[in-house]
């Protein structure tokens, strides 16, 4: 059953994420802040009552990292709407993005890998970008030049580690993909 109580958190979030994506774009960044804070709250809700309550649904597995990656990207939009961060930081995060989900596709259609697990590389860098969007709402919201400087630095760890995240997943594939094509004497199968 894919109507369950943490699957419709989900869906609350993923409701909740064109309206903070418009206040972004509008420079209304206290009422974005506090409604990201919010869809985050949705976010640990659903997990818990989900663990808690025995009620992992698949489409729950498939629908709650969707959702998370809609409103980070989403989040990602509006503050460059908004002018709060360059085009080209959007697109580097974006690229990352389309690259790891190009070789998802790849090792789905390709080989009998199936455990798509994020790396610590992946999971840093989706915390940096977290951080980086509130630090730069915090600034922008409560006009504080220190926040604004410590967001301005976050935004160059954030390009980092997508780079550092993109190579990774790179390097993990092609080791995957090399003990998928040769048997255990090295030969090619």
């Amino acid at each position: 059953m894919w109507l369950t109580i943490p699957n419709l958190f989900t869906l609350l979030r993923v409701a909740m994420t064109p309206y903070i994506l418009v206040e972004l774009a509008h420079g209304e960044y206290m009422i974005a802040g506090w409604t990201f804070g919010a869809a985050a709250f949705t976010d640990t809700l659903d997990g818990f009552i989900a663990r808690r309550f025995q009620s992992v649904s698949r489409v729950g597995q498939y629908l709650d990292p969707i959702a998370d990656k809609l409103l980070l990207s989403s989040i990602y939009v509006g503050l460059m709407l908004g002018h709060a961060i360059p085009a080209w930081v959007v697109a580097v995060v974006f690229a990352r993005d389309l690259w790891i989900l190009l070789l998802s596709g790849i090792a789905l259609r390709f080989t009998r890998f199936r455990e798509l697990q994020p790396s610590v590389w992946g999971k840093a860098s989706t915390f940096i970008q977290i951080m980086t969007a509130v630090g730069i709402m915090a600034a922008r919201a409560y006009a504080n030049p220190t926040f604004g400087w410590i967001a301005d630095q976050l935004i160059w760890v954030v390009v980092f580690l997508a780079a550092v995240s993109a190579a990774d997943y790179t390097r993990r594939g092609v080791g995957f993909w090399r003990r998928a094509c040769t048997d255990g004497d090295g030969r090619v199968v």
